[in-house]
């Protein structure tokens, strides 16, 4: 019994998004600029070694945030340059915006500095970060097809923002924190923030805008525009709002404050995680699915091929395979294959839900185009025994 509707659809010419060199150079120019930028921030600390600690403290969670969100998209990765971008948006980009918002909002608006932390702070950053994302649905829509693709892009543009913010906070910490004879300053008064900042709240900022990217995520499977714009700007109302949560429990709750709000987020990034791991799971179970199908009703595909092709376990052990009786060229041949394979599953599922874009035949095509051309050089592992996966 199939589990998609019968459907049929003539064969076309897929043409490529155009614009790919341009995304990769104007990316490059953005993080050189930034670099430039992180290096002033770094200065502020006032000599070499407060610099330097700053930019240890603003890489040390790096490792730990990126290698989460490259779990999250490890099912169906999207190409590195847009993920790039959206690091680079964060660290540089948002990161100008807010600066020069906030900046005129210091000077024009008649104003407390903790209204303009717990207020104009979150209004501007959001917006700035959730930018990149209203951009990447209308310049480049297939990136964003579902809710586990917004959060692991408005993460990418938030971890970007959140190590440059937090290398300014580093290096003004560093020259002192506090009044009087509390006052911290050198390494100490810079590890202080690194634990609030970088140990304790280093998801902060991909919680904030993980609603501006869920909102994203919903609103490209709606037909309605008003309900897609509705969407949109609730996502950045709630993603203002965690985030004033946070910043106004800093400067204005006060220690009570800020340990309930504290303990609010964390188990909003608790049940975030959960629904990031439920959302990849899905994606794994959708794959099997639709490459079965492929295989069994379309004859794309053999259906013992299915199993190196979605699990991870037997997709390394297929690459292991072709490594040994083929050398390093067969294992990028299988991987290519693999990755062509899941780039299929995906559009032909939406094809068959009636969720992909208007040249999504086209696509479903320009990919078995290009499998048949490395099959023949394709070596897998011999058919597993039946039932098993």
């Amino acid at each position: 019994m199939s589990v998609y509707p019968p459907v049929t659809a003539p064969r076309s010419r897929y043409r490529p998004q155009r614009g790919r060199l341009v995304l990769v150079v104007l990316t490059w120019i953005t993080a050189v600029l930034g670099a430039v930028a992180a290096v002033f921030f770094a200065a502020q600390a006032g000599d070499v070694p407060g610099a330097t600690l700053a930019v240890v403290f603003a890489l040390f969670p790096l490792p730990l945030v990126l290698w989460a969100y490259w779990w999250l998209d490890r099912v169906e990765p999207e190409p590195f340059r847009y993920k790039g971008a959206a690091f680079v948006w964060g660290a540089v980009v948002a990161v100008a915006i807010s600066l020069a918002l906030e900046s005129a909002a210091s000077i024009w608006l008649d104003v407390s500095d903790e209204v303009l932390t717990a207020v104009v702070a979150p209004i501007v950053e959001e917006s700035a970060k959730g930018a990149f994302l209203v951009l990447t649905l209308l310049r480049a829509r297939r990136i964003i097809d579902g809710v586990l693709d917004g959060l692991i892009v408005s993460g990418l543009v938030a971890i970007g923002f959140a190590a440059v913010e937090n290398l300014g906070y580093y290096a003004v910490s560093y020259l002192g924190i506090g009044d009087g004879p509390q006052q911290l300053a050198g390494p100490g008064g810079a590890t202080a923030t690194f634990v609030v900042r970088g140990l304790f709240s280093p998801f902060a900022h991909p919680l904030f805008t993980s609603a501006i990217g869920i909102a994203m995520g919903l609103a490209v499977g709606r037909r309605s525009r008003t309900v897609r714009i509705l969407l949109m700007i609730g996502g950045l109302l709630t993603s203002i709002l965690l985030h004033a949560l946070w910043n106004g429990s800093l400067v204005i709750g006060g220690g009570v404050g800020f340990l309930l709000v504290y303990l609010v987020l964390a188990a909003l990034l608790v049940g975030l995680g959960v629904l990031a791991i439920v959302l990849r799971q899905g994606q794994l179970t959708t794959l099997w699915k639709s490459l079965s199908y492929a295989a069994s009703y379309r004859g794309w595909l053999h259906p013992a091929e299915v199993p190196f092709l979605v699990s991870f376990s037997r997709r390394r052990a297929a690459r292991t395979y072709a490594k040994i009786h083929r050398g390093k060229p067969g294992a990028k041949t299988v991987q290519e294959y693999q990755r062509l394979a899941t780039r299929l599953g995906f559009l032909h599922d939406q094809v068959m839900r009636g969720k992909a874009p208007a040249d999504g035949v086209d696509r479903v095509y320009a990919v078995l185009d290009a499998m048949d051309a490395i099959r023949p050089q394709v070596l897998l592992p011999p058919a597993l025994p039946p039932g098993m996966r």
